[in-house]
């Protein structure tokens, strides 16, 4: 499974709407998700506005937080879209193979055996997330947060039993040219994250569509296309028919 994360506190106001960016990546099977940070004082309206129209255009989730709960709200959206990719996929299967709307419309036995597959499912599933750093002006009071948050995600998703790794951009680039910069490609390991922000510039601009499409780009080269999955393999049904539910979604 395939995410961005981008944190910001809004206002892009440079290149391509960050909510066609969003809708571009999800598309491909990329969701992206946003934690708006705030820091003693409000978003403002447009930037929560914009945060919000993000996320749903991205297929993902959105929450505005201030500095001290960034590095828990981190670790919360990774694991409740890999739940709910999940779980949307389930669904699905459910409703072409057994005619039911959800997993809650199964019989309790059944739905103690799906639900457990779930579970196993969102520990062991592969993941990528590529984390996107508003690197603008605004966003230099709360810099050590968001070094604090990378460190503790990377950390936790060390401790799934699945394969995860994280890359890590900020945003703007060094140059008028340069929307976007990839600080570290795909690993799995937090000890050398600290390095990473010493090299951060704040700039004035806010690039954020601009640089959304890059890590697509980035990840779309990286990771190659992304398959079908198996959610659920169960007993040969009676007649010798699988029953297997699969899923088709792109996660």
């Amino acid at each position: 499974m395939k995410q961005i994360l981008l944190i910001t506190d809004g206002g892009s106001n440079v290149g391509e709407s960050p909510v066609s960016a969003a809708a571009q990546a999800y598309a491909e099977g990329i969701t992206v998700n946003v934690a708006g940070v705030v820091d003693e004082g409000t978003i403002g309206e447009y930037g929560a506005t914009e945060i919000a129209e993000i996320a749903r255009a991205g297929g993902g989730i959105s929450q505005i937080v201030t500095s001290r709960q960034l590095s828990r709200t981190v670790q919360m959206m990774t694991r409740q879209t890999v739940a709910g990719t999940i779980r949307q996929a389930v669904n699905q299967e459910l409703r072409q193979l057994f005619g039911v709307g959800d997993v809650g419309s199964l019989p309790p036995a059944k739905r103690g055996e799906v639900v457990k597959v779930m579970e196993e499912m969102e520990e062991t599933m592969s993941l990528s997330v590529a984390l996107l750093i508003d690197a603008s002006a605004s966003m230099k009071p709360k810099l050590h947060a968001v070094e604090e948050a990378i460190r503790d995600l990377t950390l936790s998703l060390q401790a799934r039993a699945g394969s995860s790794q994280v890359s890590v951009f900020h945003f703007p680039g060094e140059s008028q040219y340069s929307y976007c910069v990839m600080d570290a490609g795909w690993h799995s390991n937090a000890s050398n994250l600290g390095k990473l922000f010493g090299k951060i510039r704040m700039r004035g601009t806010t690039p954020t569509g601009p640089a959304l499409l890059q890590v697509v780009d980035y990840i779309r080269e990286t990771c190659g296309k992304i398959g079908k999955i198996e959610l659920i393999d169960e007993p040969q049904a009676s007649g010798g028919e699988s029953s297997e539910v699969r899923s088709d979604n792109v996660v």
